[in-house]
């Protein structure tokens, strides 16, 4: 887009200043004429050298008589400058005049300042005597006496200057018709305010009003008056004459009452009265209320609510109340909002015949009002999340009623009858149905959308009564169900089916020629049954993009690479003895997750070093999953070896829509906390220090972007032994801000760890007020957040902070395992419901696999992060002596580098690099040409290990994605370095190989260099080191994305705005929200090898690389048989053979 800003350009003769002064004189230049400006620059360094631009808006342009074909370009104001430029031909002269003459004629009529640290107006702004909208919300202005020199000023924004007077000068701006003076510090306005008689928009919000002057009743064209969160105590009298308003803006003040009878006088349709404490409701006379047509009284305290005098109410919104009892008049009902109350009866008198909206969920219904199935009109109903136990029959023979929400309840049985049903789409989720109506896909052939999942479902109704069915269905969700294979041959009918979960339910097998007719799927969630293989008609599904089929007993790897459009396939948790790759994977993939595949190991026998291995107190498995947005926003925190052998540290972040500051957060919050553990006199505030000193290392990205957190870190420590209680020598410490909650199961039951901070809470609420906070119609922090404590969004501070909700629990035999997750899994879940779920779970991957795939049955369409860690607490803890103190020689211990899993990367920084905070945070350039995927196979887990994979020319390092499982927390010598391609875990070394057997786009792999990165392990699923040399990749964790993953080790993302500023070799920020560790030395510089293991190592390493020169073709991956010792898999030797691609 730049080459159309480039109006005119050209090498012509230029002279500066005045043409009668002899020392200016012509020189060759080149000339371009972009956009307003007027730019000369040299003409051998056009573009590097030294340019002088001279604005042109406002200036002007002339013809010089006495040289021919000559124009002289002049800029505005009072220090103005000229440039004489000579063509070389009237077209030239005549096209440059034309030009430049349209732009010299425009005026600046809009100017933002915003956020700039003003203290008074800048000088240049005054050159623009045309200016008709100005910005100046975030300074600091305290001088505007100046303003009233734009006569022509509509529209001025003071907000957030912490002004305390009222601006006198704003009032002589006669011109002025918006006026935002939001955010300040007011406490009375001028009587002068009442001559600004052409004002229209008036907004005050979060000021310290309490009074309004008489005079602002004559501002007869004023249509909007904002007075949210001031401190009225009652309507003020001067709104009585403002007559042309339709708004009554009062949220957020002191009113006690609704008084009906003040209403009686106020020409306002729309009463805003949310949180405010309304203790009582004066009731007026229904005939002077006719005039009111929507009322807002949510998060007001009303427990009983009587609005019929209202006769006209078409919209009442009174949410999140503590209402029992509401009466509304039905006579012009529209839309009637009451979620979240303790309601038991609900009276709408008379029948709504224009009610199209209604929600009630979130109440203590047990049945379906009549009044709702004899709204002619009703189109959506949302009675989720009550008691009720039965609908009305007549509720589905609606011919209006196109969505209903009746999930959460206590349904035994759906009506049978469905006559003219238009309905599209229906949610029974969590019920106790058993079955579903026999002909609901006959009669609702309208049906799109269909949620059943968490029922006691044991088979399904047919799609059609023959063959060719009008089934409209499209996405079919019936997870946690108890079907059986019979109910899927009667899937084939829904011919149009993009999305079917069937995940934990009890199918043995697919039938081929079943999963052939299902031509239109896209998405298929086959995990947590039985099945032994997926179809191989499954390439029948050629708009296919994920499947997922975890938690199985699968054992022959599906063809499903074959499929163009496949993004992301998860087979991780099953019996996978062999892998067959295609020759060419598919373009979109991002993740191939085969991790927790027991099975699946490579042709090499595993080599063991026998020593001393800490007990496994604690083992975990996490996994990351996308929404529908396509886009990964969270991230995890796994160490099960925290600064040494006896403590551990887990964590999750999540970004709501952002993807930096999750792996912001992933990549330095570990380290953050060892220094502040390392150098922090009182124990007690460690976790909230880190919480503090993160926000200040979030640098730029912080400003303007947020996201929640969650940290559990266990730790050894001494107790008495009359203290104890049956194991005391361990405590887990959790620290959470926004909505990332953590929960331990001790005995069977949810012990919560954590607490979300809202405004709902009425001490957050005043916290929040106190720093003159503005809360919006959807309860968020200036309409940014929901939270009043998250990470980020610096802007909003101190209303809205970092510091962060801290408890501290003692672990006892009875806890069984803690579970951490993002904001998406709570939504769907209570903890309580988390627990039950994986309770029985004996593997931690496959538990937190089960959380997310289950958030996603229930509809969840945000990205999805859990991390379940489980405890083996016993007596003998109790008698273990404590790790050796810190060292005090200044050295910072850090977690080994031979731990974690793929998320359990802190950003290998060293002490000294995190002593130099991050300045802003930004992506780097991504390299040219070229295409990232990852691919991660293996067995119960991913071990992160630091080997690199470079692609040709070692420009950069390719990054890979997985889930990981970890039960082992031994601790490895700190005087070794890994070698490549040798990683030592506990007490056992293990040979890795890597396959790179990709191109980029467009290259062609050169001798020495190594593909685009697709790397293949097996045993432990661990990373290492591929072929050629360059910085460590530093690997994330990853799961199966429910809409498959936009940035995952394949697809790049935008580039973002920010950069990281460290010192040395910080984290780089990558495309897609990844970071690559800082480089390592050369490890075969250090490593020492046991002697009685070097000769065997090299020979295995030998072998390996003459097989790839033996096969040319072909890429395979076989199973060898487990030689591991104490139960743990072993590791296999992989053969790959890489050919011209």
């Amino acid at each position: 887009q730049e080459h159309l800003r480039f109006y005119l350009t050209g090498v012509f003769n230029v002279r500066k200043g005045k043409l009668a002064l002899p020392v200016n004189r012509w020189s060759r230049r080149h000339v371009t004429l972009s956009g307003t400006c007027f730019i000369v620059s040299s003409v051998k360094y056009a573009h590097t050298g030294k340019m002088h631009i001279l604005p042109l808006i406002g200036g002007k342009v002339e013809e010089v008589r006495r040289h021919s074909h000559c124009l002289a370009f002049s800029s505005s104001g009072p220090q103005s400058q000229t440039y004489y430029i000579s063509y070389d031909s009237y077209t030239e002269h005549l096209r440059w005049h034309r030009q430049a003459a349209k732009i010299v004629s425009q005026r600046v009529s809009s100017v933002d300042l915003s956020c700039c640290s003003l203290e008074e107006l800048p000088s240049q702004l005054f050159y623009s005597q045309d200016l008709t909208h100005l910005n100046l919300k975030h300074n600091y202005l305290t001088g505007l006496t100046h303003l009233t020199r734009f006569c022509r000023l509509r529209s001025l924004n003071l907000s957030n200057n912490a002004l305390s007077d009222f601006p006198l000068a704003v009032c002589d701006i006669t011109s002025l018709t918006e006026l935002n003076l939001q955010g300040n510090l007011l406490t009375s306005l001028p009587s002068a305010l009442g001559t600004m008689h052409n004002l229209q928009t008036l907004l005050l919000d979060g000021n310290s009003l309490n009074s309004l002057p008489a005079e602002l009743g004559s501002l007869e064209a004023l249509t909007y008056l904002g007075l949210s969160f001031n401190l009225f105590s009652s309507v003020p009298p001067a709104l009585e004459r403002l007559r042309g308003m339709e708004r009554l803006c009062l949220a957020g003040n002191q009113l006690s009452s609704l008084d009906m009878v003040g209403l009686q006088w106020l020409p306002h349709r729309h009463i805003d009265l949310r949180l405010n404490r309304l203790q009582r409701v004066v009731v007026g006379e229904a005939g002077l209320l006719s005039h009111v047509a929507q009322l807002d009284v949510r998060d007001a305290g009303l427990e009983e609510l009587d609005v019929r005098t209202l006769s006209r109410l078409e919209l009442l919104r009174c949410d999140r109340n503590t209402l029992t009892l509401l009466r509304v008049s039905g006579l012009a009902l529209k839309g009637l909002h009451t979620a979240q109350n303790e309601l038991r009866a609900l009276e709408v008198f008379p029948v709504p015949e224009s009610l199209t909206v209604v929600d009630v969920s979130r109440n203590h219904l047990d049945c379906v009002p009549d009044w709702v199935c004899e709204s002619t009109r009703l189109e959506v109903l949302d009675i989720s999340h009550n008691n009720i136990k039965e609908l009305p029959i007549r509720l589905f023979c609606s011919a209006s009623l196109r969505k209903v929400l009746v999930g959460c309840n206590s349904l035994r049985r759906l009506p049978e009858r469905l006559e003219k049903s238009q309905l599209e789409v229906l949610d029974v989720q969590h019920n106790l149905l058993t079955e579903l109506p026999h002909n609901l896909f006959i009669k609702a052939q309208s049906l799109r959308y269909l949620n059943a999942s968490a029922n006691k479902l044991e088979c399904l109704p047919p799609a059609s009564l023959s063959e060719e069915g009008l089934s409209s269905l499209q996405e079919l969700y019936l997870t946690n169900n108890s079907l059986t294979d019979k109910s899927v041959p009667l899937l084939t009918g829904h011919a149009h089916l993009r999305v079917l979960h069937l995940a934990y339910n009890q199918l043995q097998t697919f039938p081929a020629s079943k999963m052939a007719r299902l031509e239109q799927l896209e998405e298929l969630d086959l995990s947590g049954n039985r099945l032994r293989a997926v179809p191989t008609t499954i390439l029948s599904c050629r708009h296919m993009h994920t499947l997922s089929a975890h938690s199985n007993n699968i054992t022959v790897f599906p063809e499903v690479l074959q499929l163009q459009d496949m993004k992301c396939v998860d087979l991780s948790c099953n019996e996978l003895c062999e892998v067959v790759l295609p020759e060419s994977l598919p373009a979109k993939l991002q993740e191939l997750d085969l991790t927790g595949n027991p099975r699946l190991n490579l042709d090499h026998r595993s080599l063991e070093l026998e020593g001393p291995g800490e007990p496994a107190v604690w083992s975990h498995g996490y996994t990351e999953a996308s929404g529908v947005n396509n886009k990964l926003c969270v991230a995890a925190l796994a160490l099960d070896s925290f600064r040494g052998s006896r403590e551990a540290l887990y964590g999750v972040f999540d970004g709501d829509r952002n993807v930096e500051v999750p792996y912001l957060l992933q990549c330095t919050m570990g380290d953050v906390l060892a220094e502040e553990l390392h150098k922090s006199k009182n124990q007690e505030d460690y976790m909230t220090n880190t919480f503090l000193t993160m926000q200040r290392k979030l640098g730029t990205a912080g400003q303007r972007l947020g996201g929640s957190a969650a940290l559990c870190h266990i730790r050894h420590g001494l107790v008495a032994p009359s203290d104890r209680g049956g194991g005391g020598c361990f405590t887990v410490t959790a620290a959470n801000v926004g909505r990332c909650q953590a929960v331990l199961c001790r005995d069977g039951k949810a012990l919560p760890l954590s607490t979300t901070h809202t405004v709902r809470q009425q001490s957050e609420y005043q916290r929040a007020r106190q720093h003159h906070a503005i809360i919006t119609e959807d309860n968020k922090v200036n309409g940014v957040t929901d939270s009043t404590r998250i990470m980020g969004y610096s802007f909003l501070c101190p209303a809205v902070t970092p510091r962060p909700h801290v408890s501290t629990v003692t672990l006892t035999p009875q806890d069984e395992f803690f579970i951490l997750a993002s904001r998406g899994l709570w939504d769907t879940m209570s903890t309580c419901e988390a627990v039950e779920a994986v309770r029985n779970v004996p593997d931690s991957l496959a538990a937190a696999k089960k959380l997310c795939t289950l958030a996603q049955g229930y509809g969840c369409p945000d990205s999805l992060c859990a991390v379940v860690v489980q405890l083996s607490i016993t007596e003998d803890c109790c008698c273990c002596e404590p790790p050796p103190p810190p060292p005090t020689d200044g050295t910072l211990p850090l977690p080994p580098p031979a731990m974690g899993t793929g998320s359990e990367v802190s950003s290998e920084v060293s002490t000294s690099e995190m002593s130099s905070e991050v300045g802003s945070t930004a992506s780097s350039d991504e390299p040219a040409n070229q295409t990232e995927k990852g691919v991660a196979l293996g067995g119960r887990g991913g071990v992160l290990g630091r080997g690199a994979g470079v692609y040709g020319g070692g420009r950069a390092s390719f990054q890979r994605q997985y889930s990981g499982a970890l039960s082992d927390n031994g601790l490895d010598s700190e005087d070794e370095e890994p070698i490549a391609g040798v990683f030592s875990n506990g007490s056992r070394v293990e040979v890795e190989a890597d396959i790179h057997c990709l191109r980029a786009r467009g290259q062609e792999v050169g001798p020495g260099e190594t593909g685009a990165g697709l790397c293949v392990i097996g045993g432990e699923a661990q990373l290492g080191a591929g072929s050629g040399s360059g910085s460590a990749s530093r690997t994330l964790g990853g799961t199966l994305g429910r809409k498959g993953r936009g940035n995952g080790s394949v697809a790049c993302q935008g580039r973002s705005q920010d950069v990281i500023e460290e010192v040395g070799d910080a984290p780089v920020r990558k495309q897609g929200g990844y970071f690559n560790a800082p480089a390592q030395p050369d490890p075969d510089d250090k490593l020492v090898i046991p002697p009685e293991l070097e000769e065997e190592i090299r020979e295995i390493m030998k072998q390996q690389q003459e097989q790839s020169q033996t096969h040319p073709q072909g890429r395979s991956i076989r199973t060898g048989e487990n030689t591991g010792k104490g139960g743990d898999t072993g590791i296999t030797q992989l053969t790959e053979c890489v050919g011209p691609m």
